[in-house]
């Protein structure tokens, strides 16, 4: 197979990925988004997953550009890894609508960025010491990862399932 349909077929996932985080961010009530029982509320979860397929599509971390509406530190879902004893401060919740926002800008940027790269160039990230392919494979768990820990408060909170998405 040809570096070309390659990076095809990791669109496709990544986009079959994000479909799936966008129906989580899409079905969860009011109640669910700013809920408190869970160490990191639904809507930060999402907004986390966002920001990190954002980033690991660029080419590397000097060319990142936060999204306009980015709020510091709303990434973390945990201390800095440089500040461990320093609490993380968010000023406020991020909407649905901001999430939502924010989830097509990074669709938009998945389709323009992902296939731009050589599979194996390094992955452009100090802190991932491998090639492109990984970190495609990387980030798209990534994203898996952190939808099923959404579906599951959703089916588990309200009873709400959210479908397998095949192909994107």
């Amino acid at each position: 197979m040809d570096q070309s349909s390659v990076l095809q077929h990791f669109v496709s996932q990544y986009r079959a990925s994000l479909a799936m985080l966008r129906t989580a961010i899409e079905v969860c009530p009011e109640s669910l988004w700013l809920a408190s029982d869970c160490r990191n509320r639904f809507w930060h979860v999402a907004y986390h997953s966002i920001f990190y397929t954002h980033l690991y599509v660029q080419a590397g971390e000097a060319e990142f550009r936060p999204w306009h509406k980015h709020q510091p530190d709303s990434q973390y879902l945990g201390p800095r890894p440089w500040a461990p004893n320093e609490a993380v401060v968010i000023e406020r919740p991020y909407s649905q609508e901001e999430v939502l926002e924010y989830h097509d800008f990074c669709c938009a940027e998945v389709i323009s960025k992902a296939p731009a790269f050589g599979l194996e160039e390094d992955s452009g990230f100090s802190w991932l010491p491998f090639n492109k392919t990984e970190l495609h494979l990387y980030n798209i768990r990534h994203i898996q990862h952190h939808t099923g820990q959404l579906i599951d408060r959703l089916r588990t909170s309200a009873n709400i399932a959210v479908p397998w998405v095949r192909m994107g």
